[in-house]
């Protein structure tokens, strides 16, 4: 497995030195088959889900094009030993295959007052960064956005199928924090505070 790992880093011209990484190559990217689907309506699993409420990130990297990035409200923190977080990508991603060529990520964890920098990393196809403020994370120079409350600089560790999204484990090699700002907040298709 690990051969067949680092043979297709080197296709994607990533570095081979780190850990091998499980990566699902970009042709393999398919919709959710027939016999795949739940009897459960879409409209209702995303209502229904939408009662959950999380926070929002940007998770960023940078590869030989330059910076790349999506809003993500998909992340969660793993294992304590050793460092791990994930994040849900979809399949269908565009940004995702640079990510994984990369082989590392930031993940910037937006404030209350970043909607619209979100808003920004939402959308498929524009320039992202333009306008954006950003330096190199300490361990992969990932683009570290100016600003955020939190940030956690990571290598891929590991990619696993999850129905139409990829689940991304990243190991932690360093974080630290921003201004002390309270978290931006995702609810029913809403931006909001927290409040006590």
């Amino acid at each position: 497995m690990a051969a067949t790992v680092v043979r297709y880093l080197r296709s994607v011209g990533a570095a081979t030195a780190a850990e091998p990484v499980e990566f699902l190559p970009r042709p393999d990217l398919r919709a959710v088959r027939d016999d795949e689907r739940a009897p459960v309506d879409p409209a209702e699993f995303r209502r229904v889900l939408g009662q959950f409420a999380t926070g929002v990130t940007v998770i960023t990297a940078e590869d030989a094009d330059g910076p790349t990035g999506f809003a993500c409200q998909s992340f969660a923190s793993l294992s304590l030993d050793p460092p791990l977080v994930a994040f849900m990508v979809a399949r269908t991603s565009t940004t995702w295959p640079r990510i994984a060529r990369a082989g590392a990520f930031c993940v910037n964890v937006l404030g209350a007052g970043q909607g619209a920098l979100c808003r920004g990393f939402a959308v498929s196809g524009a320039d992202k960064f333009a306008g954006v403020g950003h330096d190199a994370a300490p361990a992969t120079g990932s683009p570290r956005i100016d600003g955020v409350p939190a940030w956690i600089d990571c290598r891929v560790h590991a990619v696993h199928t999850g129905g139409d999204h990829l689940i991304v484990v990243g190991r932690v090699e360093a974080l630290g924090t921003g201004d002390d700002a309270e978290p931006l907040l995702f609810h029913r298709g809403r931006f909001g505070r927290f409040t006590d």
